[in-house]
């Protein structure tokens, strides 16, 4: 399959979070999927090394906006260069171009990336497929949001999210 994976540009090497990125890049790559993140710094660039690193394919789906915005380029280990022009044609290639997402920590950038997902899901313009995010930073978001706006979103759309505490529960929830 090919699984997004979603999260922040701001772990670098050696942190806990960058960590835990390379881990899940390379667990996915050891069952044989290929990965796709926005292809720069933080979290993407761990996943992408970490399933490099395994002998998975790594897809980076960049955007010249955010090169111009950021001064960067794509990361090392991005072998498939899927190239936009705006962040809007890139959030769109990496949810249409996934069977699958998984969401790292991360900042309003991942939470956009969850929501749109999420809503082209609820709307019915995305067929279904898994939306999982990891960590207890998700897990209060959410179920703070679904506690305060309970009745703006039925049980149907609330049961599109999954939850996992860390990335091997992750992954252990993509392959049911």
């Amino acid at each position: 399959m090919n699984i997004t994976v979603f999260g922040g540009a701001q772990p670098k090497e050696g942190t806990s979070a960058y960590e835990e990125a390379r881990e899940l890049g390379a667990l996915l790559a050891q069952r044989g999927h290929a990965v796709l993140t926005g292809g720069y710094m933080g979290t993407m660039e761990a996943v992408s090394r970490g399933a490099h690193e395994a002998g998975g394919h790594v897809i980076g789906v960049t955007c010249i906006d955010i090169e111009e915005w950021r001064g960067t380029a794509p990361n090392q280990w991005v072998k498939e260069e899927r190239r936009k022009q705006t962040l809007m044609e890139r959030l769109q290639g990496l949810i249409e171009g996934c069977d699958a997402a998984i969401a790292l920590p991360g900042g309003a950038g991942t939470l956009a990336e969850i929501s749109l997902m999420w809503n082209l899901m609820i709307v019915e313009s995305l067929p279904p497929r898994p939306l999982t995010l990891i960590g207890r930073g998700w897990q209060s978001t959410f179920g703070q949001f679904f506690n305060e706006f309970e009745s703006y979103m039925p049980i149907r759309q609330r049961e599109l999210l999954y939850f996992a505490d860390d990335v091997k529960t992750a992954v252990r929830k993509l392959e049911s």
